[in-house]
């Protein structure tokens, strides 16, 4: 399948997350953090629709418009870049020769802009589907104590 995400959409993510250049997230890893967060369109019509197999299946949409929570794609790659550099393990602050260093504060700015970019996603709607269908109860004679219909 062909990908929907645009160039102006992969150009304003690397913006927001500070990767201009492809060599730490190249264009595939940025579409791929951007197509996870696919929202319902203008028309109300979700990305994906069960099919009518047991168990039911997500297929694609043909009617959904592709509309993306960029800002959900932002704070997801800045989580990723701040579990990084605290796995670096070098973010201790000290002081040498008179001078304060603190390399904490870079791990606070990083979680500062996960906060900034969560704080702006898009609300989601989730459908519930029942499966398998709920048969009626009355469709059950040997329950007692239902009201009479009254014919």
């Amino acid at each position: 399948m062909t990908s929907l995400v645009t160039a102006a959409q992969l150009a304003q993510l690397r913006r927001m997350v500070g990767e201009l250049l492809p060599s730490t997230y190249d264009d595939a890893t940025i579409q791929s953090y951007i197509e996870a967060h696919a929202l319902l369109d203008q028309q109300g019509e979700e990305p994906y629709e069960l099919d009518e197999s047991t168990p039911p299946v997500l297929v694609a949409n043909e009617e959904w418009m592709p509309t993306y929570d960029l800002n959900a794609a932002a704070a997801d790659i800045w989580d990723e870049k701040l579990t990084t550099l605290i796995g670096g393990g070098d973010m201790m602050d000290f002081s040498a020769d008179g001078s304060s260093f603190r390399r904490s504060q870079v791990v606070d700015q990083y979680k500062e802009r996960v906060r900034y970019f969560r704080s702006r996603t898009s609300s989601k709607t989730a459908t519930l589907h029942k499966f398998p269908e709920e048969t009626s109860v009355r469709d059950f004679p040997w329950i007692v104590n239902l009201p009479e219909d009254d014919e």
